[in-house]
Order: C-alpha cells, then sequence, then structure tokens
C-alpha cells in the first residue's frame, strides 16, 4: 500500500502519518464490528452445528483483531494462522497490507536525509521529488543525464519504488529478450523455472526442456551474450533451478 506524504513541510510528515494510520484503523473497525453484529445474529439462529461452529470461529477471531486494532495496532502483530488469515481475506482489512510511505519532497531536498521521527514510524520510507522527476523522464536520454548529474540525482526514484513494493509482495522480476522487444515478466519468489516457462505460455511449461539464463548484472557488465558466453556466465538450468530477480531466461521446449 503506498502512502503518499507532502514533505514540502516536513515538520508534520510523522503527524501526517500517523493520521493515516489512525483513519485506516477506524475504517477496518467499522467492517469488523458490522460483521461480528451480523455474526451475533446468526448464532441465536438454530442452524447445523458446522456453520455454528464456523461462524463461532470467525466471531472469536475478529473480537481479537477488535482488540489489536482499539489498540492501534495491526492485526498482523496476532501472528494469525493460515486458517485464521483465510477466514478473514475477503474483509481485504488495509491495516493487514504492507505500507510503503513516499515523501513527495521539492527540489531544494534531494539528497536530504527524511526526519529521524518519521524513519522511527517508517524506516522503509523513501522520498521523492516526483514533479522533477516528472520533467526529466520528458526530456531527451542526453539531455536528461546532463540535468541528472547536475542536481545530483543517480536514478529515478520510481524504479527503488517499484522494486520495494514487489519485494514486499513476494515478488522477483524475470526478463525474456527477442530480437523485437524485451519483456518482463512477475513471479513469486522461490518459483522454478517451469513456472518461469508458464507465466509466459503454459505450452512452454508443459514442454520445458531447459532454460538458458543469464544474469542482468552478469550481461551488463560483459556486455552482449556473445561475451557473456565467452565469460561463463551464460548457462544451463533444468526444471528445479529457482529463478533469480534480474534473471535473462531463454526457454527451450520440445516440438
Amino acid at each position: 500500500m503506498l502512502v503518499v506524504l507532502n514533505g514540502y513541510s516536513e515538520s508534520d510528515l510523522a503527524a501526517q502519518l500517523r493520521r493515516f494510520r489512525e483513519e485506516i484503523i477506524f475504517a477496518d473497525l467499522e467492517i469488523v464490528t458490522n460483521r461480528i453484529d451480523r455474526l451475533l445474529a446468526q448464532l441465536k439462529k438454530p442452524r447445523p452445528a458446522k456453520e455454528k461452529e464456523a461462524d463461532q470461529f470467525e466471531h472469536d477471531l475478529l473480537k481479537r483483531i477488535v482488540g489489536v486494532l482499539e489498540q492501534n495496532q495491526s492485526p498482523a502483530t496476532l501472528g494469525l494462522k493460515e486458517e485464521e488469515e483465510k477466514a478473514i481475506r475477503s474483509f481485504q482489512l488495509l491495516t493487514l497490507k504492507p505500507e510503503l510511505p513516499l515523501v513527495n519532497i521539492g527540489d531544494d531536498r534531494i539528497n536530504q536525509p527524511l526526519p529521524a521521527d518519521l524513519l522511527q514510524l517508517a524506516p522503509t520510507a523513501i522520498q521523492a521529488p516526483a514533479k522533477l522527476e516528472m520533467e526529466l523522464h520528458e526530456l531527451p536520454e542526453d539531455d536528461r543525464q546532463m540535468f541528472m548529474t547536475d542536481l545530483g540525482l543517480k536514478g529515478f526514484v520510481r524504479d527503488e519504488m517499484l522494486r520495494t513494493i514487489f519485494a514486499a509482495m513476494g515478488q522477483i522480476v524475470f526478463f525474456t529478450v527477442g530480437e523485437d522487444e524485451c519483456r518482463a515478466w512477475p513471479l513469486p519468489r522461490g518459483a522454478d523455472a517451469v513456472e518461469g516457462a508458464a507465466q509466459i505460455h503454459t505450452d512452454l511449461a508443459n514442454r520445458f526442456v531447459r532454460a538458458e539464463v543469464v544474469h542482468y548484472a552478469d550481461f551488463t557488465r560483459c556486455g552482449s551474450m556473445k561475451e557473456a558466453k565467452s565469460h561463463g556466465v551464460y548457462r544451463l538450468e533444468g526444471k528445479t533451478y529457482i529463478v533469480q530477480d534480474g534473471d535473462i531466461m531463454h526457454i527451450l521446449a520440445s516440438t
């Protein structure tokens, strides 16, 4: 969950984040308490024992969640079990979603540290001159690099933000490269090469033979696929290979 904070006046950034967290706690409390009221009504009616048992399980779980929300804490602090997470999944509680605060700063705050009180609340917070990055993105490549060097910008915060979001979601990205296009594919962290092939097309997964793999960092260091092969970083991997974030893969399948 991306939380955008206005960083032009940094004195109240922590207060902005606290207010946001209070608002989503109130929103989740309303959802949970309304569901508890409906469950209480259902529990008073004559129903099959199995259905009543399920309703009682959900009721007791939601009462525990109300308890932590009323203490301004996330239900994640309860260490919910798999069956408990499944029972409340449909509610889409905001307080259970990973949080990434993004501070929108002015040009004068580039490369300046975030306030300590904000970092205490949110150590993963990042900052970006959003308007400036939009303007830079519209410039020709040569002009863009010149301005970025003058401003002390090493890259777009957008890229860092996307990597952080993907990591929080337990996702990685691998690439496929052809003569006409280069594509990025999302994949759950820990997935193997066959699951990666399935992201491209189910036929590739069903007829998977092996994958030709080179990591993006190795590819850029070598400069070409030919050089990557000569340096021994372009390799063949089998079905059980765990795909790494930044891998470039070419899937070989049987005909």
